[in-house]
């Protein structure tokens, strides 16, 4: 005789999402997801990384936080203090940071420590389905700050903010991805960062700054994090490492006031991220997180390769004929494109690829091919 299956949705709360459908792998074209490519993950640097961490320190494994306490491994949070003073221009120290499992964990710490049912956040309009997944199933209400190519419109900001004070309503927080913004790609300029810090002392609004896709910038040249510009302790900045070295590994970090972080920690119940995780990170990205994570080469002369390339057909525009900085543009480039077909971009831009790795070597992939450059 066969029993009934048990039963489990008269138990179920209400408000969960609707369940998940099963996976059935990728679509054969699939546009979707951070994926990074897998020929980037740096498998030999990591298989070193493993072998040298777990011969010196594997016995730490042994105890909860690795002896590092509850934010995290020691090393990898000092890896951070000097990447986010380099990159993003912020001061901290490395209790100044909790490592988490990813920047969705990190989101979920800022939420349970800030947001009840009922609350208001402003956000931008267009923003991570992540972020927005999280508010609606926490029954916030989300305030819609229109974008455009320089980010967060600060006209807008400031007329939202207006209004819901009128309506006796403070905001819990300002989310903004300001640094290469998903899904847009904006970059929000210096200038526009301070209004923005401006407004939210004015209205005594905390800003919660997504730094994940920071590292992406190609020319190197970002400007300071907001929580580098802030000056009364009234950011909370998270990043990741899922962009730069591997989603899978799921590490991701909030750097914050000790007022806000010691909160945050006392939510994270989860007896620490991944122990190895945070190891392998730490020993692979002090000697090498910023050559992995290169930024477009200084090394290319554009009036060089534009003599290379007009003899293989291609007309370039070099920087230095453009700018006032003739140095500043050396390695840069005019391209328009608007007048070729999408073929003629199509082959245009593969010969252009090949004059230049002939030249100086990069870029050493074409088309998803390593490539080496010819002696």
């Amino acid at each position: 005789m066969t029993s009934a299956q048990f039963d489990f949705a008269p138990l179920l709360p209400a408000g969960l999402p609707a369940p998940a459908a099963k996976w059935a792998g990728f679509a054969k074209y699939s546009f979707i997801g951070g994926n990074n490519d897998p020929e980037q993950v740096p498998v030999d640097g990591l298989i070193e990384a493993v072998n040298a961490v777990l011969k010196r320190e594997g016995k730490t494994l042994a105890t909860y936080g690795l002896a590092s306490g509850p934010q995290g491994y020691r090393r990898l949070r000092e890896f951070l203090t000097t990447k986010l003073k380099r990159d993003a221009g912020i001061n901290c120290v490395a209790d100044d940071i909790l490592i988490v499992s990813g920047s969705l964990q990190a989101l979920d710490l800022v939420n349970a420590t800030l947001l009840a049912r009922g609350d208001t956040v402003i956000i931008e309009q267009d923003t991570y389905q992540g972020a927005l997944n999280r508010l609606t199933r926490l029954g916030v209400n989300v305030v819609g700050i229109p974008l455009d190519r320089e980010g967060m419109r600060m006209d807008a900001l400031a007329a939202a903010l207006e209004d819901l004070k009128r309506r006796g309503i403070t905001p819990k927080y300002i989310y903004t991805i300001p640094t290469v913004q998903n899904p847009t790609g904006t970059i929000m300029p210096e200038t526009r960062r301070h209004e923005l810090l401006k407004l939210a002392e004015q209205y005594a609004v905390p800003v919660f700054e997504d730094d994940c896709y920071a590292d992406l910038i190609w020319d190197g040249q970002r400007p300071p994090a907001l929580y580098a510009m802030n000056t009364n302790g009234g950011v909370i900045h998270i990043g990741s490492f899922s962009k730069s070295i591997a989603p899978a590994l799921r590490v991701g970090y909030i750097v914050a006031p000790w007022a806000a972080l010691s909160r945050m920690l006392a939510l994270k119940t989860d007896a620490g991220s991944g122990a190895l995780e945070q190891m392998v990170l730490a020993e692979y990205c002090a000697p090498h997180f910023a050559a992995h994570v290169p930024k477009l080469p200084d090394n290319i002369d554009t009036l060089k390769l534009y003599q290379s390339a007009l003899a293989a057909g291609v007309a370039i525009n070099p920087g230095p004929e453009w700018s006032t900085d003739k140095a500043y543009a050396g390695s840069r480039l005019r391209l328009c494109f608007a007048s070729p077909s999408h073929e003629q971009i199509r082959e245009g831009v593969a010969v252009l690829a090949e004059v230049c790795r002939k030249e100086f070597g990069v870029p050493t992939r074409i088309a998803n091919v390593e490539t080496r450059a010819r002696s």
